[in-house]
């Protein structure tokens, strides 16, 4: 081989609560200790641009936009979180791990917001194009316990923020979302039973990234 090979992008999506930001970051540390180069980063945000945005979504500002002006302020953020993160580590051969990605947006502003599928896949046409995940990691758990367990984890850190502190009805929807996602693009997706311990979700991540992107073999290849 000449050349260096190009990275692979992992997303990690879920409703709240489900641990996605933990094991992003589990999974990036397992990679890295095969000796491969691995960017973290997470939607909204990711790049400096995105993450101004992310502090206006996130702080309630955007619901007076209401859904579509929501879509529209992902996708300026994803924009730049692409321009400046995701592609150039791409290009450079590393991996990339991301906690959230288009899939939020089909979910949270598509299902849940009641916005038109072409509405939603217009819009991402525009802002993602061909940069596709190699592999969609969908956590899934019983809004309940999600909710419970985001309770937890913000204890003496303020209160929800935009989308935690919603009805039950909206993150029912939303798992339903994710779900129909990984049964439309099988080959993409993977869906991961969150219900469990740190460590056993951690195994369960990593069986599906070995069985579909073959971690070990991509670093062999990148070394010939």
């Amino acid at each position: 081989m000449t050349g260096r090979a190009k990275g692979r992008f992992i997303t990690l999506e879920g409703g709240e609560g489900v641990g996605k930001s933990v094991q992003a970051k589990r999974l990036q540390e397992r990679l890295a200790a095969l000796g491969l180069n691995v960017i973290r980063t997470r939607e909204p945000g990711g790049s400096p641009g995105a993450e101004a945005l992310r502090e206006a979504i996130l702080s309630g500002f955007a619901a007076d936009f209401g859904p579509a002006g929501q879509a529209l302020m992902f996708a300026a953020a994803r924009v730049d979180h692409l321009d400046k993160t995701i592609l150039p580590a791409l290009k450079s051969g590393a991996w990339v791990v991301s906690d959230r990605f288009a899939d939020s947006t089909r979910a949270y502003q598509g299902a849940a917001g009641n916005l038109p599928p072409d509405f939603i896949a217009g819009l991402e046409r525009l802002t993602v194009g061909s940069t596709r995940p190699d592999l969609t990691l969908i956590l899934d758990l019983a809004p309940e316990v999600g909710l419970e367990r985001a309770a937890k984890r913000r204890q003496g850190r303020g209160g929800a923020d935009r989308f935690e502190s919603e009805g039950l009805a909206f993150h029912q929807t939303l798992r339903r979302a994710f779900l129909d996602i990984a049964a439309t693009e099988p080959r993409r997706c993977a869906v991961v039973d969150a219900s469990g311990s740190e460590s056993e979700v951690a195994a369960a991540i990593w069986s599906a990234v070995e069985a579909r992107l073959d971690p070990a073999a991509a670093l062999k290849a990148n070394r010939a």
